[in-house]
């Protein structure tokens, strides 16, 4: 939906005099409820995001079941522990808690179907492989059996020293599943086959026919019956930005002749019964249950004649899909989902239910990949705003003598403008402006002339601007308007580091000031990054019924000291929901690098820094593009002393140079 059809938030009645016309006020009211609404922060924030009093957003990592903590104050302690910002904040016990409801989801659903079988979830290590992010995981999951999922030979590796096997498990206990995907070699198979020997659960999951016949061969030779699944390449189709992930021309998976091929090159060589996983994936973020549905139900019929055919069937995974709702709007659009956890459960439950059912078979184990659920709410992103950009919009200074024409045509332009005329004075300033250039160009308008004619321009744009915020409908020739108005707020942070999806394709996070919430944000702005890449910005966020163009913020405010000095005062943004994918797809892109990362966990006291990951210095990316740190700092020693030599330079100045270098190395690759 367009700006053309957007409801606007701010309403007046305006006079239809372009004289009487004054700009809206700033509210004297602006409430806490009021960023609610703008931010939306209820929709993609409960029950982990609110605004307190004092206008700082608070965290709840246990939900509704816990204590809470202040954003910003947390954000100052962490920084007095010299942790500079842009900061990566992880509450483990957010990710604790997304376990839990999951789990808990799934065994409501099992309970109202009557579901004679139990759910078994992973975690896909692709979504964020970091070291205490999946030992958390593994050791909040252990009441669950939650196990995990490797898409590669390394994720195996962290997976088999991660998950705590079981050599002696007690009678009818529930196994952890490892679930084995990914493109596959001789070593990484010999690897997951021998895990059994630990006491792990591993399922080879086959998604090229060359590992069927690996595996056969490694399981005769070893001696070991493996545990076998097929990918099923499903007709069923995604949805959103992953939608071809099914379909005969998928990346992954096994079209129907060759899972036939498969059971018969298994009942052949007297391996039928080591084939007992059914798996698919249909794409991440699945904004719309009813491609859950018709994917479930398909996968059910496969599942059922793959039993039919004397596989001993026992699980079925349903992949990943599970949506966030990153702009809180609860619709049917790529960067929301129409439906909760709880239908989600339900509907897989359900489907599976029925359709064994119909077949007279026993009722599989379920499994879901459901990392981007799991992970996404754990982590926030705190960055600062170094300064902003504006554009001129001031009131025009009274007119000089002999002013130029063209001054004096936008000039009566911006004078006449109203509520009647604003659409055709908009393009009559662009025509005045376009002339003014032209002018210049030729030598007929001097410098300042062409300054105080932009200056008029944009005083027009700024009018116009006033009157389309106070109507319910914007005409498509002005919906690029706010954002040609909108200041740019330089950030201390890389797009492409931290943010990588909203770059890469066009992926929507919750953005927002983390204090001075109870203050209406007057301006409006986009957010430039540190990179000198025309790509590092972010100028698309969230909203109810569509996309914005601009993020409504506060002005930077300064402190004052005697002698006419005055230093920025801090302001903080946080950048919701990326603890799933961003960090690990994150990019050297101007040498920008890892940033600092904590894990904060909640005490009875309060809560607890539980660790501490410093990000990267200058010298730890210079290392990963093969510079020696320390031949940097010798060449730099030499050309010092030959400009000694030469007396170019002083011996004060040639030390003071070196000292700064060699600390730039040891510091922090983001500004201070």
């Amino acid at each position: 939906m367009g700006a053309k059809t957007k409801l606007r938030n701010e309403r007046a009645l305006l006079p239809a005099s372009g004289d009487d016309f004054v700009r809206p006020e700033v509210r004297e009211t602006w409430t806490i409820e009021d960023s609610e609404e703008l931010y939306r922060i209820k929709g993609w924030g409960d029950p982990y995001f609110s605004i307190n009093a004092a206008g700082r957003v608070i965290v709840s990592p246990q939900g509704d079941r816990g204590g809470s903590l202040d954003l910003y104050e947390l954000v100052e302690s962490l920084r007095k522990r010299n942790l500079g910002l842009p900061l990566l904040i992880r509450f483990s016990d957010i990710l604790a808690d997304r376990i839990e409801r999951l789990n808990a989801c799934f065994a409501k659903a099992i309970a109202r179907y009557n579901y004679p079988n139990q759910y078994r979830g992973v975690y896909p290590v692709k979504c964020n492989q970091n070291r205490h992010l999946v030992e958390a995981l593994v050791q909040f999951g252990k009441p669950y059996h939650f196990g995990l999922e490797a898409g590669s030979k390394p994720e195996l590796t962290i997976a088999l020293a991660t998950l705590e096997p079981s050599l002696h498990p007690p009678k009818n206990a529930r196994e952890t599943l490892l679930i084995c995907n990914g493109y596959k070699d001789r070593e990484y198979i010999e690897m997951a086959l021998l895990a059994t020997k630990l006491g792990h659960t591993p399922v080879i999951v086959i998604e090229q026919l060359e590992e069927l016949y690996v595996a056969i061969e490694l399981s005769q030779k070893l001696g070991i019956l493996p545990i076998l699944g097929v990918r099923a390449k499903l007709s069923a189709k995604g949805s959103g930005h992953w939608g071809d992930s099914t379909g005969d021309r998928a990346k992954f998976g096994l079209t129907v002749p060759q899972i036939v091929e498969v059971v018969e090159k298994l009942e052949a060589c007297g391996m039928l019964d080591c084939l007992q996983l059914l798996h698919y994936h249909i794409g991440s973020q699945i904004s719309a249950i009813g491609v859950v549905k018709d994917a479930i139900r398909e996968a059910a019929q496969i599942y059922g004649e793959l039993a039919k055919l004397g596989a001993k069937m026992q699980y079925l995974d349903v992949g990943g899909g599970l949506a966030v709702d990153y702009d809180g709007s609860k619709t049917n659009f790529y960067a929301s989902k129409n439906y909760n956890m709880q239908n989600y459960a339900n509907d897989i439950v359900a489907e599976v239910k029925e359709a064994c059912d119909e077949r007279n078979i026993a009722a599989p184990i379920l499994i879901s990949e459901s990392g981007r659920a799991i992970a996404s709410h754990q982590a926030v992103l705190i960055f600062d705003v170094l300064s902003t950009n504006e554009v001129s919009a001031a009131l025009p200074q009274p007119p000089q003598s002999k002013e130029h024409l063209i001054l004096r045509n936008l000039r009566e332009t911006y004078e006449s403008i109203n509520l009647e005329n604003y659409q055709e004075t908009y393009h009559d300033a662009i025509q005045f402006k376009d002339e003014a250039i032209s002018l210049f160009s030729f030598g007929y308008l001097s410098l300042k002339e062409r300054s105080r004619a932009e200056q008029l321009y944009w005083a027009c744009c700024r009018k116009i601007l006033d009157i389309t915020r106070t109507q319910d409908y914007v005409p498509d020739d002005l919906e690029d308007l706010e954002k040609n108005m909108a200041s740019i707020y330089y950030a201390n942070l890389s797009v492409f580091q931290s943010a990588p999806d909203a770059w890469a394709i066009d992926q929507l996070f919750p953005i927002l000031p983390i204090h001075r919430l109870n203050e209406e944000p007057t301006q409006r702005g986009i957010l430039a990054d540190l990179t000198c890449d025309s790509d590092g910005k972010i100028d698309k966020f969230i909203d109810l019924r569509d996309i914005k163009s601009i993020l409504e913020l506060h002005p930077l405010e300064w402190m004052e000291y005697p002698g006419n000095c005055k230093e920025r005062k801090p302001y903080y943004l946080g950048m919701f929901l990326v603890g799933a994918y961003q960090e690990i797809m994150g990019n050297l892109h101007n040498l920008f690098g890892d940033t600092n990362v904590v894990h904060i966990r909640m005490t009875p006291k309060g809560y607890q820094v539980e660790h501490v990951v410093k990000g990267d210095a200058i010298a730890d990316v210079l290392g990963y593009v093969q510079y020696d740190v320390k031949d940097l700092v010798e060449r730099i020693r030499r050309r010092t002393e030959e400009a000694l030599q030469e007396g170019k330079i002083s011996l004060e100045e040639s030390q003071r140079l070196l000292q700064n270098y060699e600390h730039s190395l040891n510091s922090y690759t983001y500004l201070c």
